[in-house]
């Protein structure tokens, strides 16, 4: 009998250290804005810092699209992710994500801008030009969702003018950032959704490239990107992670400040700041209204039918904007 308690006692004992084990593990999703072989020598020098600085597992998770690290994060296979606002909003309201901070560009400004890229040599210099709608252009929107490559033109472009991409251009395909940029350089796109810091690493890494494309329309300012964990992760592992990460690069710092801000610098930022889901806000009034002009054009619905579906989106955005206008701005 005694054997058997001592089995079942050190059954016990192992799965509690298992268990233990495993909460220590985390797994940190990385959105696919470049091909996974571009974004990996980026990250892993910072993920490293953080594995050494927490003592946590720190794993990093690698998807095909925006959607993979949501769902990730969503049924626990990621306890902590790098994402675009738009996909942050997804990671809030259907991941159990929370925002705690928010990286900052390495030249200072609050944010980056939506860009739509064209061919160099192309006639096209305007949105006017590129919306003729003659069905004639080959047009490359980026992941669903992507803030400045879904979100951003859909709202202020599309459906800002009552406009369908599918109606109006030849073919319109979603891919990453990079694949877009290097669409139009390379002549497979007439046109492509990207963004001010895409371009950067173009004509840092791809300056052949760069040089064959030219910017036909920028957006308003988007607003930093967010890191976002899991609301169920241990408390202890928080503390470790909200200490590294908005330590890191400053005089706070326990490790080497000049080597982590050139580990920032690869990752086109500098020290990170706090934040919350606050941040989302502007994103979620865009959100609103894209759906608002999007009901407003859709031939399908009566005027009733279209009144009863843009009112309660309405409201939304009224109950965004006011949240938004009382928060401390600048």
């Amino acid at each position: 009998m005694n054997a058997i308690l001592k089995g079942l006692a050190g059954l016990l004992l192992a799965s509690a250290f298992a268990g233990s084990a495993l909460a220590e593990t985390v797994n940190f999703g990385i959105i696919s804005t470049e091909s996974q072989q571009n974004l990996r020598p980026k990250w892993e020098p910072f993920l490293a810092d953080m594995a050494k600085e927490t003592g946590l597992d720190i794993k990093p998770f690698f998807a095909s699209d925006y959607a993979g690290v949501i769902e990730g994060m969503r049924f626990g296979k990621v306890q902590l992710a790098w994402y675009g606002n738009k996909a942050a909003m997804e990671a809030v309201d259907r991941a159990n994500g929370e925002i705690f901070a928010q990286t900052v560009h390495a030249n200072g400004t609050p944010g980056y801008w939506s860009v739509i890229l064209a061919p160099a040599s192309s006639k096209l210099n305007s949105l006017d030009d590129l919306l003729k709608c003659d069905k004639s252009l080959n047009f490359g929107l980026g992941d669903p969702n992507s803030t400045s490559g879904y979100l951003v033109p859909m709202t202020f472009i599309f459906s800002a003018r009552g406009i369908d991409p599918k109606a109006c251009f030849k073919n319109v395909t979603n891919a990453n950032h990079e694949t877009n940029a290097m669409g139009v350089a390379n002549g497979q796109l007439d046109a492509a959704a990207n963004n001010t810091e895409n371009l950067e690493l173009l004509e840092k890494n791809q300056p052949a490239a760069y040089g064959k494309v030219k910017v036909i329309w920028k957006s308003p300012l988007i607003p930093s990107d967010p890191l976002v964990w899991a609301k169920d992760l241990a408390p202890e592992a928080k503390d470790k992670l909200r200490t590294f990460i908005l330590d890191y690069g400053t005089d706070r710092s326990k490790g080497d400040k000049a080597h982590e801000l050139a580990v920032l610098n690869e990752l086109q930022w500098t020290t990170f700041r706090p934040s919350n889901d606050d941040q989302l806000l502007p994103i979620r009034i865009m959100e609103m209204t894209k759906s608002i002009a999007q009901a407003k054009g859709d031939a399908k619905l009566s005027d009733a039918e279209k009144a009863e579906k843009i009112k309660p989106l309405e409201e939304k955005k009224a109950a965004y904007e006011a949240a938004f206008a009382k928060l401390p701005q600048g």
